[in-house]
């Protein structure tokens, strides 16, 4: 895959914005939260009284000082694209974030059972762009129709906030979406664009503990009403994607602890091509 450019380049409206934005992160804060979160410190919530320009201000400094130590920005995650991620912060529209290269790992990886400061893993969905014709499509068929390839995805983010810091939709955006590490499955090409876009709709997502217990089961509708939608919003937000980028659709059910994944976790795509099956093991 492509890397892309610099986040800092791709929010750079919000960054001129962001001079008289009134909550956005001092470049101390910024430093305090790289520390926090490459110690797997809880942290402070960051534009916590603003708007969602003020943490996307945030989010931008963030993610430029982050590059340094997770490499570049390789595409974007809408958050809060289910029903329950949304209720459980109070969300009414998804919340958009970005991807770094060094967070990928492979099928099968193994990572610490405390990956972060505030850890947990979701069923997720992965979208590698193959054409920029992308950015003028309108409906699922048309986002499907550009796309080169799908991958399973379990996202393992880091919440990051300390106990008792508000955990906000702006809070959430401010930190980039809690980005932390990810295990992206086999790559499933995308032949035939309008079967892909149905299995899509009507496939059916599994997540299980190590031990096989369900851990929590959804359709495809269950993310926007089809993951393509998501690329939609993420688009509605002001974001262009170009050939090669990444997009996370973002999580199929709850967000989990990893101690219910007794050793592990592992997520299965129904109804897409050969069933597939991406696991991680929590060591």
């Amino acid at each position: 895959m492509r890397f892309i450019r610099s986040h800092l380049a791709l929010l750079c409206l919000a960054c001129f914005a962001s001079s008289v934005a009134a909550d956005c992160a001092t470049d101390a804060q910024v430093d305090q939260y790289v520390q926090d979160y490459l110690s797997n410190t809880p942290t402070p919530a960051l534009s916590a009284g603003g708007s969602m320009k003020d943490a996307l201000c945030t989010q931008t400094k963030i993610v430029s000082a982050l590059e340094q130590h997770l490499g570049p920005v390789i595409g974007y995650k809408a958050g809060l694209t289910s029903a329950p991620a949304q209720e459980r912060f109070g969300a009414s529209e998804p919340v958009q974030g970005i991807l770094f290269r060094d967070m990928m790992l492979e099928d099968g990886a193994a990572v610490p059972s405390v990956w972060g400061a505030r850890p947990v893993f979701e069923a997720d969905l992965v979208l590698v762009v193959g054409d920029a014709g992308i950015n003028q499509a309108t409906t699922p068929s048309e986002i499907i129709a550009n796309i080169a390839a799908i991958h399973p995805f379990i996202e393992l983010p880091d919440l990051t906030l300390a106990e008792g810091e508000p955990i906000t939709p702006v809070t959430l955006t401010a930190i980039g979406v809690a980005p932390k590490l990810g295990v992206l499955g086999s790559e499933i090409p995308v032949t035939d664009a309008e079967a892909i876009t149905k299995a899509l709709a009507e496939m059916t997502i599994t997540l299980r503990a190590a031990d096989g217990e369900v851990l929590a089961q959804a359709p495809g509708v269950a993310v926007l009403g089809h993951p393509a939608n998501a690329a939609l919003w993420l688009m509605s937000k002001g974001i262009e994607f170009q050939p090669g980028d990444l997009i996370s659709v973002g999580s199929f059910g709850p967000l989990v602890p990893p101690a219910k994944g007794k050793g592990g976790a592992s997520v299965t795509y129904d109804g897409l091509p050969g069933d597939p099956t991406v696991s991680v093991v929590f060591e």
